[in-house]
């Protein structure tokens, strides 16, 4: 029999580019961890199962990240699912109390980064090996492969196709960097607190063309954590006025649509980012239209534009056209990314989404200071990784 899930608590490190500061990843997840704690007004002993999340650590890492919150024998879960890697830690949380197992779950995430673009391949760069080879085959097949950083190119491609399907311009995808650069200068976790203009983005060293390096998400390390409470548990301890609800949450991965086509714009998947949202529309009873704050996975920055389109905010191909409106900043329809979204607050793996329902519940509960979105009581987190996994999650304050 299941019950309902509730966010009590949430924590968040800055996000910091490598090297930059002198902590180990058992360091920031001890700060995440007990803010979030704290937030929640609970102790770790309270806590009966870890989900932690994290993509360059070691095996086990999760134990090491947690034993500095204590020592009390609970299951320790170590989760890996690429970029989606928070968000997969946040779900197992929600079905932990959903499903009636636990009454309070820690879900915490973390990465330490090393500089430099991310790589694609497997053993030595053996593409073959990847995860995502059959992703780099499709994109070979139609585009070739160049010297480009792997990763930048798959989405490089998917914005060339768009452009050439819907006439979607370099403008217009510098809009989304330019947005997201100046909602991130209110953001004092943000990796990166500079605004930048449109032209400025443009002019910016080209990463793999037309996405320059102003549009890409950097390597970050930090840390986030969520604490997951039953109904019960949130009303035994007083914690309903400040919860946030977890509406509904759907994960999917690949299907046969991110690679029929043999279009990047599926391969870097739109395909799955759609089918997750309808199920956490049909879990939740909300859609689109009841959407206020939207914190979504814009690791490049037509992404965002191709998450537009995913979760119904527009018809496919519309997306240019949807940001260069305003629709999608403080004063349009929706605010997205009002964190500064992992272009500008940076894209530590393990720890982006459950950063982003850390921005959430703040919006949620009014608490988010300079960049408040007004009477905000509906959020959606989407969360991706390639090889594939999308989640998708409502928020719902009462």
């Amino acid at each position: 029999m299941s019950t309902r899930s509730y966010i009590a608590g949430v924590g968040m490190t800055r996000f910091e580019k490598p090297e930059s500061r002198d902590w180990q990843y058992w360091d920031m997840a001890r700060e995440a961890g007990s803010q979030a704690l704290a937030d929640a007004g609970i102790s770790y002993q309270d806590v009966r199962q870890v989900p932690v999340g994290y993509c360059f650590q070691s095996s086990a890492a999760g134990q090491r990240a947690v034993y500095g919150l204590g020592l009390t024998g609970v299951p320790v879960y170590n989760v890996n699912n690429n970029c989606a890697t928070g968000a997969t830690a946040l779900m197992m949380a929600r079905q932990f109390i959903e499903g009636g197992l636990s009454d309070c779950v820690l879900a915490l995430g973390f990465e330490k980064m090393r500089k430099g673009a991310l790589g694609g391949g497997a053993d030595g760069g053996d593409f073959a090996l990847s995860p995502v080879a059959r992703h780099y085959g499709v994109m070979a097949a139609a585009h070739g492969f160049e010297k480009s950083p792997p990763t930048a190119q798959l989405f490089g491609n998917a914005a060339r196709e768009h452009m050439e399907r819907h006439g979607t311009t370099e403008a217009q995808l510098a809009a989304v960097a330019a947005k997201n650069h100046r909602h991130s200068a209110r953001n004092p976790r943000a990796q990166f607190q500079d605004v930048y203009t449109t032209d400025e983005i443009l002019a910016a060293r080209t990463v793999h063309r037309p996405l320059t390096k102003l549009q890409c998400s950097p390597t970050s390390d930090g840390a986030a954590a969520v604490v997951v409470v039953s109904e019960r548990f949130a009303a035994e301890r007083g914690l309903r006025e400040r919860a946030v609800e977890i509406a509904g949450q759907a994960m999917t991965t690949d299907t046969a649509d991110s690679f029929a086509s043999g279009s990047c714009i599926d391969v870097v998947g739109r395909p799955m980012s759609r089918a997750a949202a309808r199920q956490a529309y049909d879990a939740s009873g909300l859609g689109i239209e009841d959407v206020d704050v939207i914190e979504l996975h814009d690791c490049f920055s037509i992404n965002e534009l191709l998450t537009y389109e995913a979760l119904g905010m527009c018809a496919d191909g519309a997306s240019g056209e949807l940001v260069e409106s305003g629709a999608t900043t403080y004063g349009g329809r929706w605010v997205v990314n009002p964190s500064g979204g992992l272009i500008s607050k940076g894209h530590p793996l393990g720890a982006t989404g459950l950063a982003q329902a850390a921005e959430l519940v703040w919006q949620l509960r009014g608490e988010a200071g300079e960049r408040q979105v007004t009477g905000a009581r509906v959020g959606l987190a989407h969360n991706i990784g390639l090889g594939g996994a999308a989640v998708v999650t409502l928020l719902r304050k009462d």
